[in-house]
């Protein structure tokens, strides 16, 4: 936060954004590029140990690791959690819907498809959530957003392709959809929940309700398939996928979810792809063409658009200071 300060303080006045609006830009472009490179430890961890049970331990992970620090913040502060039945159900909700069904749909679509198709049907995520922005928190449509939109999707189907034809299955391409829309009701809700509860409490109890819903899965799995732990590098990769790619990148999205507009944040998911394919060509050696280049330039003009200012940010800015 100390270097955030200094950043806006040495722009001498001429800001022309919130420093609101640049944190939660920080957060969400942090937390789509962990999730960009999450698939590079996803990757090697899956070869040992099955898409639930991963999931499983992840959760496990993040909830211990964020319930440790929400303790110790609590303690500090001398201030106890207080949340209502109806924060309870909100929490559950999206628990359910965007850390539980969301992300098995990604799996189960996925392996019905393929990655490929996985990646361009769930970049569809920031289209709902704007679009649920719009009917749920009352958020306007602007045609900056719209144009913001239109760019940032150009630039995805830029650099996976569009090539659906060679690999068009039907069902798992219609349970991706349903990752999409889940993960943006997911992102509105946040938004709803941020009202009267913080990013940690939200992130912390939402991931524990979904390591509730995962466990009979996990058990299943257990019973069923062989699994590897004894290699130090899966157990590496497993704690990373909790601490960085859970806790921390869940973290970092429900906060900026809060602090800017739904609509506007959810152009921010599109550095995934962006970051998963740099990754990729560095680790895996995997090759870039010109479309990567292309496309990405395509996704941060669409971003740049988004988050300029408009005249209204500027005068509230120059009230504040």
């Amino acid at each position: 936060m100390f270097c955030i300060n200094e950043v806006l303080a040495s722009t001498n006045g001429v800001d022309y954004m919130s420093r609101q609006k640049l944190l939660g830009a920080i957060c969400l472009s942090l937390a789509a590029s962990i999730w960009g490179g999450m698939y590079v430890v996803s990757k090697f961890v899956l070869e040992y140990i099955p898409p639930m049970t991963l999931v499983w331990l992840r959760y496990i992970i993040a909830f211990i690791f964020l319930f440790f620090i929400l303790k110790i913040i609590e303690r500090k502060d001398n201030k106890k959690l207080s949340l209502n039945k109806k924060d309870w159900i909100l929490l559950c909700g999206i628990g359910f819907v965007g850390y539980f069904v969301s992300i098995s749909f990604q799996f189960i679509g996925t392996k019905l498809s393929d990655a490929h198709t996985g990646a361009l049907i769930t970049s569809a995520t920031p289209a709902f959530i704007s679009i649920f922005a719009h009917f749920i928190l009352k958020e306007k449509i602007n045609t900056k957003k719209v144009i913001s939109l239109i760019l940032a999707t150009l630039g995805v189907i830029t650099i996976i392709g569009w090539d659906i034809g060679a690999s068009n299955y039907l069902f798992g391409s219609i349970i991706l959809v349903g990752a999409a829309i889940t993960w943006a009701l997911l992102s509105v809700y946040v938004k709803v929940a941020s009202d009267t509860m913080s990013s940690l409490t939200i992130t912390t109890y939402a991931i524990f309700f979904a390591l509730i819903f995962t466990t009979p899965f996990m058990l299943w799995e257990t019973q069923h398939i062989e699994i590897y732990y004894t290699d130090i590098y899966i157990i590496l990769g497993v704690l990373y996928l909790g601490t960085i790619s859970t806790a921390g990148a869940f973290f970092l999205w429900n906060k900026g979810m809060e602090l800017i507009d739904a609509g506007i944040g959810a152009l921010f998911f599109y550095f995934q792809p962006v970051v998963g394919a740099f990754l990729g060509w560095l680790l895996l050696n995997e090759t870039l063409d010109i479309n990567f280049f292309v496309g990405g330039c395509l996704i941060l003009v669409g971003v740049f658009i988004v988050t300029l200012p408009t005249r209204s940010d500027r005068i509230i800015h120059i009230q504040k200071t």
